[in-house]
């Protein structure tokens, strides 16, 4: 999984997958999953993040003991 913040759109991407996406649904204004071929969520898009989410503190909680963390 990895979650990038682009500030010149003041959009967020979560990717939860390394597959590619076929498909986009706005769940929700400016709320957009994607899809694979077989259906499975692949990532979320969120449009004007900085007043959706706090962009200021991330928290993992429980990760698996053999997960990586990298800082960009």
């Amino acid at each position: 999984m990895k979650i990038s913040y682009y500030p010149d759109t003041d959009s967020l991407y979560i990717d939860l997958s390394e597959q590619p996406s076929v498909e986009s649904r706005e769940v929700s204004e400016g709320i957009v999953l994607d899809y694979d071929a077989e259906g499975r969520l692949t990532g979320i898009d969120i449009d004007n993040a900085s007043k959706k989410v706090n962009l200021k503190t991330l928290t993992l909680n429980k990760l698996p003991s053999d997960g990586q963390i990298f800082a960009a």
